[in-house]
């Protein structure tokens, strides 16, 4: 059985709205609030995370604090890296999405020869580029760094020559080329996207497995039909937005998205995706306490947790297990 460990972020810097950061906080009180021990129960560090550089002027508008947020990414990318090598489970708690990126780059570069599957939780298809965004929130460009896709077909911004360097070099960090293929992602209840994200998802034909199909088959069924068509894929990360739940149970998270998972079905689609052996590495991201009442948002976030985790400490290790 492998040992979990925490890898708290709470960079905060690729979101739109300020908060995020106190999400992880905000899991140690739901935490503390159900009387549980998950926090002392596992090793954790911290990523140094920047957020103070949010009170100093942003030169990036089309990827704001791009500087910073690369700084950011390279510190994930050397833990979960290191923390791979050390023979343990990377269990990622972040601030905001753009983080994700910092994961997958860590990822890879402990396993540059081998083929990486993500399946992606989210209302968001985080897609975007400099060139395409029409915020400049990094949190919608995270897979378009993994990817290596810059997406000029759908340009509608200009960015600077310093924030292209910026971004060129995220699309490089941990290893140097597309780190997944397009077929090789796969959306889970993607439901609220812009036109220059829609473009990419049909152009290179990632799948997205939309709500409705979600009720018609079963968090069961879904997670089988995901696991089966990244077959091809020798390791696996999952990452897990808790605005793919619907708004009516997350309130705390920036970008809150009606029509989506309910916490039981969250619970049930990570434990049978955390049963693959394959799966190396599992993210939760965006609660953001301040825009919530009650902590609603930690909390049932915090069940999604304990459940995703029992998932990897009990799952069945057999001869697929990655060396």
């Amino acid at each position: 059985m492998k040992k979990v460990k925490l890898i708290e972020v709470r960079s905060e810097l690729g979101a739109g709205t300020r908060g995020a950061s106190m999400g992880i906080d905000a899991l140690r009180v739901a935490c503390w609030d159900k009387g549980c021990d998950y926090f002392n129960r596992f090793n954790s560090v911290s990523v140094p995370d920047l957020n103070y550089t949010l009170f100093d002027q942003d030169l990036f508008p089309t990827a704001h604090r791009i500087d910073s947020i690369l700084t950011v990414q390279k510190n994930i990318s050397k833990a979960v890296e290191q923390t791979i090598e050390m023979d343990m489970f990377p269990l990622v708690l972040s601030g905001d999405h753009s983080n994700a990126h910092g994961t997958i780059a860590g990822i890879k570069a402990r396993y540059p020869d081998k083929t990486l599957g993500v399946i992606w939780i989210d209302a968001h298809a985080d897609i975007h580029s400099p060139y395409t965004s029409p915020s400049g929130n990094v949190h919608g460009m995270p897979l378009a760094m993994a990817l290596n896709l810059d997406n000029l077909e759908r340009q509608i911004n200009e960015p600077e020559q310093e924030t292209v360097f910026f971004w060129n070099s995220l699309k490089k960090l941990g290893y140097n080329g597309p780190k997944l293929k397009p077929e090789h992602l796969v959306y889970i209840v993607v439901r609220d996207t812009e036109e220059p994200e829609d473009y990419l998802i049909e152009k290179h034909g990632i799948r997205n497995i939309t709500y409705a199909e979600f009720t018609e088959k079963g968090a069961e069924a879904v997670a089988k039909e995901t696991l089966e068509r990244l077959k091809d894929c020798d390791i696996l990360y999952v990452s897990f937005d808790v605005d793919s739940l619907d708004s009516k149970f997350s309130k705390g998270t920036g970008t809150p998205v009606e029509i989506g998972l309910t916490v039981e079905e969250a619970k049930e689609l990570n434990y049978h995706l955390l049963q693959d052996p394959r799966v190396v590495c599992y993210e939760m991201t965006e609660i953001n306490p301040t825009l919530d009442t009650e902590n609603t948002m930690a909390e049932n976030a915090f069940e999604i947790l304990e459940t995703a985790t029992d998932a990897i400490l009990h799952r069945e290790f057999n001869s697929t297990t990655i060396h």
